[in-house]
């Protein structure tokens, strides 16, 4: 999967941040998805900084890990990819060989079935 770290984190949150504590969560949300510095959150839930970088170090282990198992992000990145390749395909049709063209889009509709 080739993503930058923040997009990827985003993504591993929005789809399994629901499973963290509500303590991971919130500590998580204010160091990656707020840019809130370790110590500005440390300071905000009177633990050290060293505690907030554990934290959201196992937190991010912990998504990881669902992510490993359950391939969620990966299968949804991959869909977003063949749906945008879809949205192209219908753009630019002019003098294209429409039979081709019906071809192509049937097979990425039919793989994404098939994801699902």
């Amino acid at each position: 999967m080739n993503m930058d770290k923040l997009a990827r984190q985003a993504l591993l949150y929005d789809f399994y941040g629901e499973l963290l504590t509500e303590h991971q969560r919130g500590v998580y949300e204010e160091v990656v998805l707020n840019d809130f510095s370790l110590s500005e959150v440390a300071e905000d839930q009177g633990i050290s900084r060293q505690g907030v970088h554990d934290l959201v170090k196992r937190s991010t282990k912990i998504l990881e890990d669902y992510e490993g198992k359950l391939h969620l992000v990966e299968k949804f990145v991959t869909i977003r990819e063949k749906v945008h390749e879809i949205h192209g395909l219908t753009q630019d049709y002019e003098g294209k060989d429409l039979k081709k063209l019906m071809n192509k889009i049937g097979s990425l509709s039919y793989s994404i079935l098939e994801e699902l």
